[in-house]
């Protein structure tokens, strides 16, 4: 009995003419777009390590006159400046600086006598609970108020949405954060002013304490996702591809599932990835309100203090934050889209 010939594999359905070539292409364009994208990150944080830098050496006030306070000795301030190095030229001082920031080191803080590390880690952590919280608790409100209202455009529901996200962004975060406090925190007291939950408090308690911080940015974000998710939508309804499967006599759940919602939500997702990075590392205000220890207020109270490196620490680390998130929404958009990552693999 003749034995079957097999099957070439270029005429393999499987593996058809040129398909690994594709998906080599593919993968080398994505790993390009990925590492053009970190070099530009790297790049960011240089610049911002030179400028949190400049910043603290222009900003007024003498180190060894901070430290030893405003009656000591000309003699003594002299010598701790001599110390910490603040008379060597600036360009010893800040390769020396960012030296020791690679490594983890950020000196001292002369406000709390402590390592400064330790003190941006703990505040960092507190501060993505809370960002974390919030992003978890916007990101599906706005994008399914924003989908919801698409689905209903022209109704009363797409208006009452469209005004609710409006007037809830066009309020300040401390505006808000003030009404929050006075209506459900003094007047009904049905929620604690304070964020902080005690030592031994357990999940459920300790979330209680942090409704009234992450109101304010709900509020805020609300409308915002709200409107980013209705416009792509709206674009997405309106497509060709949509059209031509409603031709195709596909049911309307189908289509909005498999063909409108994934091009639809991509500039959502790119947005919520975006502003990641201000609920970690920009509640200044919120966390200020609420006497909570994120970093944003550590950053506050050492500026105040005229605190320079847990200052200088705290800026950079909010700054690694940004560029993190902003990273992340690239590396989302390319995965969503692939056509971005083919073009800037090109």
């Amino acid at each position: 009995m003749a034995t079957p010939l097999a099957r070439p594999p270029s005429l393999n359905p499987r593996n058809p003419p040129g398909a690994r070539s594709v998906r080599a292409a593919r993968g080398a364009g994505a790993a390009r777009f990925l590492a053009h994208r970190a070099v530009w990150a790297l790049f960011t944080l240089w610049l911002l390590s030179v400028l949190v830098f400049a910043g603290g050496q222009w900003l007024p006030g003498d180190i060894g006159r901070a430290v030893l306070g405003p009656l000591a000795d000309a003699r003594a301030v002299a010598a701790l400046n001599h110390q910490l190095g603040a008379d060597r030229p600036l360009l010893d001082q800040y390769l020396t600086w960012i030296g020791h920031a690679l490594r983890g080191d950020f000196g001292t803080s002369w406000t709390f006598r402590q390592p400064v590390a330790p003190l941006v880690g703990d505040a960092l952590l507190q501060s993505a609970k809370l960002g974390l919280l919030a992003f978890v608790v916007v990101v599906p409100l706005g994008i399914g108020g924003g989908v919801w209202a698409a689905l209903h455009a022209g109704r009363w529901l797409d208006r009452l949405i469209s005004t609710l996200g409006l007037c809830a962004s066009a309020v300040p975060e401390f505006v808000s954060s003030i009404a929050l406090i006075l209506v459900f925190g003094i007047w009904l007291r049905w929620l604690p002013i304070e964020a902080v939950a005690p030592p031994n408090a357990g999940v459920l308690d300790t979330l209680r304490h942090l409704v009234l911080p992450v109101l304010p940015l709900v509020f805020v974000f609300f409308g915002y996702l709200a409107r980013i998710a209705r416009a792509g939508m709206l674009d997405a309804l309106e497509a060709d591809y949509t059209r031509t499967a409603i031709l195709k006599g596909l049911p309307r759940r189908v289509v909005i599932v498999r063909h409108v919602l994934r091009n639809a939500l991509l500039p959502s997702v790119t947005v919520a990835a975006t502003q990641l990075g201000y609920l970690i590392g920009g509640l200044v205000v919120v966390e200020s309100l609420f006497r909570y220890p994120g970093i944003g207020s550590l950053i506050y109270n050492a500026a105040k203090a005229k605190d320079f490196p847990l200052l200088e620490a705290g800026v950079l680390t909010v700054g690694l934050v940004y560029t993190l998130a902003n990273l992340a929404a690239d590396l989302l958009h390319a995965l969503f889209d692939p056509r971005l990552r083919a073009h800037k693999g090109s």
